[in-house]
């Protein structure tokens, strides 16, 4: 009866079904094409897995306090064109360019939480409006062209960042580190502190959240000021790593992202977030991304499968939800 309890509680929990369905795509695409399993494929899907998730672990806990941001993707695009611009200009050295990037990101989610808390503004339209304001600035900067970053191949800021390593055979970005602590800090500090019993109480509800003293509003500005600099950290490291600073890098991220949070088991409606089930879902879509590729499906196809992993998720969390509130 113990072990069942335990299987039944694994079950229970939001990350299980994530976990299942990646398993099963590592075993399809393994078995398909070995190739899929070897170590630098392994290892370049780690590489373009950090980008987006350094953004999803930051959603994550927006979205568990009841809120969501659509400007990500275009902070993606417009950070490194920032900090490119002023660098390859002869402005400021690199360090002093990416510490303006991320003060100006800071700002921007400053603002988008200012807008959301104190004017009542529903998130989805001021993040919408800020998402057109940001990705205008980048194009209205660049002309839209992108911005030469090869020549920063000497630069400490570039080997600390997406610098590599080996661990036997296995080639290992210096960016995975990066997306690894952030994991850990999140993951803890969204299940082991008191401010992360105020980011779920903030989305679960505000109203009971406020009468026992949480300060609802400066919780959510400074998590959608984590949002914008953890978007403007992936932006940078992205175009280091592709030697190039797009400002139309990032489009579409933002909807991306929110799968993988929603995937991973978080509630879309608040009070609910676990960032293992993110660092999941973050897999389960690059994984697939990856996937279909290396087994001949035309990449155009990927979007038809992410809509199936999400609407295929969302009924096993349901159904998961409802089994737990039934008490099986």
């Amino acid at each position: 009866m113990e072990q069942r309890s335990l299987l039944q509680r694994a079950i229970a929990r939001p990350e299980f079904g994530p976990f299942v369905l990646l398993v099963v795509e590592l075993a399809i695409f393994g078995g398909i094409n070995p190739d899929f399993l070897s170590a630098d494929n392994l290892s370049n899907i780690l590489a373009f897995t950090v980008e987006l998730g350094l953004i999803a672990l930051a959603m994550t806990l927006l979205m568990t306090s009841g809120e969501f941001d659509l400007s990500v993707g275009s902070l993606f695009g417009f950070s490194p064109v920032l900090m490119w611009t002023l660098f390859n200009s002869g402005a400021t050295p690199l360090w002093t360019a990416f510490l303006i990037a991320l003060v100006v990101a800071a700002l921007i989610g400053w603002v988008n939480g200012l807008f959301v808390t104190r004017l009542k503004i529903p998130s989805f339209l001021v993040t919408l409006g800020m998402l057109l304001v940001v990705r205008g600035t980048a194009l209205f900067v660049t002309n839209g062209f992108p911005q030469r970053t090869w020549n920063a191949g000497d630069q400490p800021l570039a080997e600390i960042l997406v610098g590599t390593f080996y661990v036997g055979s296995f080639r290992v970005y210096m960016s995975l580190l990066w997306f690894t602590i952030a994991a850990i800090v999140l993951g803890y500090v969204l299940t082991k502190t008191k401010a992360g019993n105020w980011i779920q109480a903030a989305g679960g509800n505000p109203n009971a959240a406020r009468a026992r003293g949480v300060n609802v509003d400066a919780t959510k500005v400074w998590l959608f000021i984590l949002c914008s600099v953890l978007s403007t950290l992936a932006g940078i490291i992205s175009s280091i790593r592709t030697s190039s600073a797009n400002p139309n890098s990032g489009t579409g991220y933002e909807l991306e992202v929110i799968a993988m949070v929603v995937i991973g088991g978080t509630a879309l409606t608040g009070g609910r977030g676990t960032i293992i089930g993110t660092v999941l879902g973050i897999f389960i879509l690059r994984v697939m991304r990856n996937g279909i590729v290396l087994i001949g499906v035309p990449g155009l196809a990927y979007n038809i499968f992410i809509g199936a992993i999400i609407l295929g998720m969302m009924a096993l969390h349901s159904w998961l939800d409802r089994r737990h509130q039934e008490g099986r």
